[in-house]
Formats: C-alpha cells, sequence, structure tokens
C-alpha cells in the first residue's frame, strides 16, 4: 500500500471503500458507522436491532451509498453468506469494524451455562467467523484491507462489575486478532483491536447501578466517560490509510483508566 501523499485528513484513503460495521444500531456502532460515511466510506450497517440500524443509515451523508442489514450475529452458520451479500452490495470490502457485543451483568455464581454460550457465541465464536469471512472475502479481491475488532479493558484485569463471562469471551478476541494479524498480513490485511474504557453508551447504564458508573469516571485521570464519538476516530483511523503499518495491535482508549 502506498503512503498517503500530503493528505492528512483522518479518514485518508477512505473514500469509496466498502466498510462493514456491526452493532451498527446505537453506540459506538452507531458513532463508527456515521464517522466513517463522514470520510467518504460506503458502509452496510449490521444490527439485531432492525429499527435502530435502519435509524443509523438514514441519518448517515448520502445516504443513498449506504445499506442496512438486520442480523443476528449468534446465527454463526449464516455469517459467510450475510458478508458475501455485503460485499457485493458495497461493490467490494475493504474494512470490518466489529463493535457489536452481548454483555449479561450478573454475579458470578448466577451465570448458567446458558449466559455462558450466549456471550461467548456472540462476542467471540462470531468474531471468529466474521473476521474469517471478511478475510477471505479480502485476499480474494487482492487489495489488502482492514479487520477492526473490538475487547474491553477487563481483558487485562478481570471482571470488576459482575461481567466474567463477558470478560472471558473478550480477552479470547484479542488473542485471536494477533493470530488473524499473522495470518492475514502477508495479504497486507491489517487485523488490529480497540480496547474502549468506560465509554458513555446504552451498554454502560444496562444493569449497572449509578455507583459502580461514578467510581469508574473517578478512577479516570480524565475524570469522565468517553464519548462513542471518541471510539469512532479511533476505527476511521485504523480504516484509513495512515494505519499502514499497525498491525496486531491492541489500541488503549480508556482516558488513562487503564495503563500499559
Amino acid at each position: 500500500m502506498s503512503k498517503p501523499q500530503g493528505d492528512w485528513d483522518l479518514g485518508a484513503g477512505l473514500r469509496d471503500r466498502g466498510v462493514i460495521v456491526t452493532g451498527a444500531a446505537s453506540g459506538v456502532g452507531r458513532a463508527a458507522a456515521t464517522a466513517l460515511a463522514s470520510a467518504g466510506a460506503r458502509v452496510v450497517a449490521v444490527d439485531v436491532d432492525g429499527d435502530g440500524v435502519h435509524d443509523t443509515v438514514g441519518a448517515l451523508e448520502e445516504t443513498g451509498r449506504h445499506l442496512a442489514i438486520e442480523f443476528d450475529l449468534s446465527h454463526t452458520e449464516d455469517i459467510a453468506e450475510m458478508v458475501a451479500g455485503a460485499t457485493k452490495a458495497l461493490g467490494g470490502l475493504w474494512a470490518l469494524a466489529h463493535a457489536a457485543a452481548v454483555l449479561r451483568r450478573q454475579p458470578l455464581h448466577d451465570v448458567t451455562e446458558a449466559d455462558w454460550d450466549l456471550q461467548l457465541d456472540v462476542n467471540l465464536k462470531a468474531t471468529f467467523f466474521l473476521d474469517r469471512a471478511a478475510g477471505e472475502s479480502m485476499i480474494a479481491a487482492g487489495r489488502g484491507g482492514r479487520i477492526i475488532n473490538f475487547t474491553s479493558g477487563s481483558f487485562q484485569i478481570g471482571s470488576m462489575s459482575g461481567s466474567d463471562a463477558y470478560v472471558a469471551s473478550k480477552g479470547g478476541v484479542v488473542s485471536m486478532t494477533r493470530s488473524f494479524a499473522r495470518a492475514y498480513g502477508p495479504n497486507n490485511i491489517l487485523v488490529n483491536a480497540i480496547s474502549p474504557g468506560q465509554i458513555d453508551t446504552p451498554m454502560q447504564h444496562i444493569d449497572n447501578p449509578p455507583e459502580v458508573v461514578a467510581a469508574g469516571i473517578t478512577a479516570c485521570p480524565l475524570g469522565r466517560m468517553g464519548q462513542p464519538e471518541e471510539i469512532a476516530a479511533v476505527v476511521v483511523f485504523l480504516a484509513s490509510d495512515h494505519a499502514s503499518f499497525v498491525n496486531g495491535a491492541t489500541i488503549n482508549v480508556s482516558g488513562g483508566s487503564i495503563m500499559y
């Protein structure tokens, strides 16, 4: 891939490139879809929330260039077909930004096998098959690409708010991201993960006591939660030409709540 020539816009090289964004109905996924569209990319927005994902696409710049797909990532057997359809609609796939996840906050002793299976299936198993389908599409096209996964800062420190199965799944995402980065790097497909801190999204407030939210804000050196748009900016960077030598990384975007 050639280096950007004098174009230092955050989204350099994204004009007219096809991007799939999962979890696009709200929160970080919606912000990422919005930012990528603003950078000129063509976006396929994917979410199990059909109404929400259609609302996202309806609000994107140059609306007619984008597509909403209602899809449940727990149906892993259908992921390859979904990616193939999205790639065809886009006229080619340059990047996958995989923000979708499911979190059940509950005491450790209350976690059932069904709770475990749901979170591992959506957060880890689906990530594997989604990354693979996207990567194989990019290899076939021969133009390189970007795969951007999402983990959680808790993969390093463990669960602190009743999210044990979720944290286990997100630790797996980090290891898997590195494996895909090694496998696809020779094809100029760069695979990275973003590790957000406490971000002001709907997931942050579901079954999360206000005192826990407040404690997270206090623990952050910036004294606040992050905003979805601050994560979306990192997505745009990783999808752009500027990230041409970033591969296998886990990018910490936590305001300093976690440092490594």
